[in-house]
């Protein structure tokens, strides 16, 4: 029986309650205008997003004193919900399809997103596994393929619904963690060179997705049409200068900008907040890549280690890519900014994932 060491990591947690807090007042400014238009109250999603604030936070709390070690023993069941789950998501009456992705299973008012379980089940997984077999990394066969098969169905089972983004992102974990668990650079390197010709078939594959490309590389060639959301997104961006216009002020805000509440927040931020205001919150989230990586690093056994490693990346990875799509720097993908996007599933299961963070931290050594 191990003895706990010390309270959970403080500045980890600090960092992940003012993204949350930022998260809250952000959705109710960027949401505001169009809850009043859309459901005569403006507090429509502030109130929505509460309560999965409220739910995640519980969640947190009790992963913090639920012992990360017997995760182990449900491995296994923990996988087979996953993969349940993403099939549930794609049967007719079943999964709730909205402007045209199926992604949610209908839960009354507070639809759920399995693929956001399924992320923190494969990082449970794939910890494990490697722990398990720490001489087999080097052996591509029997050290990396499984977890790449694994990882592979629970991708295309994503891409069904579609979501190519959360696809990628889940991808972007697992290697994270092969690379952590000491998998060789020429097996690392032939699969980031595959997972680019396979972003580039699906991309060539769907017409919408090239659209989306197409709009990336030159988003004012159809201002209008499919480079509108990343012209408005850039705008919004634009004008915030290096103070912000004020909290509340966005004027994007006002049916101009898509998904501003949700993929796009970090424009309504940049516009509101400036400069100063978005480069703080790549600061906090620069911070909790450096507390989760130091939590891996000083982790007292494998396992503890990689589902550190993997957690991190999972955040480090989904903020990358949000806030790479919002300043055009990536393609549009439907990817939230992690305890900052409205999206009740993602919060959720990121702060249970998080818990788990601040619970391998009461292990670690000085260092």
């Amino acid at each position: 029986m191990r003895q706990k060491k010390k309270s959970p990591d403080f500045i980890l947690f600090l960092t992940v309650m003012s993204l949350l807090s930022l998260g809250l007042v952000m959705v109710f400014s960027a949401s505001g205008y169009s809850t009043m238009v859309n459901y005569n109250d403006s507090f429509h999603y502030l109130k929505q997003q509460l309560v999965w604030a409220l739910l995640g936070l519980t969640a947190m709390f009790i992963m913090v004193r639920y012992d990360y070690w017997r995760l182990k023993h449900y491995v296994l069941p923990i996988l087979i919900t996953a993969f349940v789950l993403l099939v549930m998501v794609l049967i007719p009456g079943i999964g709730h399809e909205v402007k045209g992705a199926q992604r949610w299973i209908a839960m009354g008012p507070l639809p759920f997103a399995p693929a956001e379980l399924v992320k923190l089940c494969i990082i449970i997984f794939t910890a494990y596994g490697l722990s398990q077999q720490k001489d087999r990394i080097k052996n591509f066969s029997k050290g990396v393929f499984p977890y790449l098969l694994v990882m592979g169905l629970a991708a295309g089972l994503i891409l069904k619904q579609p979501d190519l983004g959360t696809a990628l992102s889940l991808a972007g974990i697992v290697f994270v963690m092969l690379f952590a668990a000491g998998a060789k650079m020429t097996h690392l390197g032939s699969l980031a060179a595959s997972g680019v010709f396979a972003v580039g078939l699906a991309i060539a594959l769907e017409p919408y997705r090239m659209k989306r490309f197409l709009a990336f590389l030159d988003p004012w060639a159809d201002p209008l049409g499919d480079g509108f959301q990343t012209v408005q997104g850039l705008y919004a961006i634009g004008s915030g200068g290096l103070f912000g216009l004020g909290l509340g002020q966005s004027k994007q805000k006002f049916l101009y900008l898509p998904e501003n509440h949700t993929d796009f927040i970090f424009a309504i931020i940049g516009e509101e907040l400036g400069f100063i205001g978005a480069s703080l919150v790549i600061l906090l989230f620069a911070i909790f890549i450096w507390r989760g990586l130091k939590i891996a690093v000083t982790s007292t056994d494998s396992f503890a280690s990689l589902l550190a490693t993997g957690i991190t990346a999972w955040v480090g990875v989904q903020a990358v890519i949000n806030i790479g799509v919002v300043t055009g720097s990536l393609p549009v993908t439907g990817i939230p900014l992690p305890f900052i996007s409205y999206g009740g599933t993602s919060l959720l299961f990121t702060m249970t994932g998080v818990g788990m963070l601040l619970n391998i931290s009461r292990f670690t050594v000085a260092r």
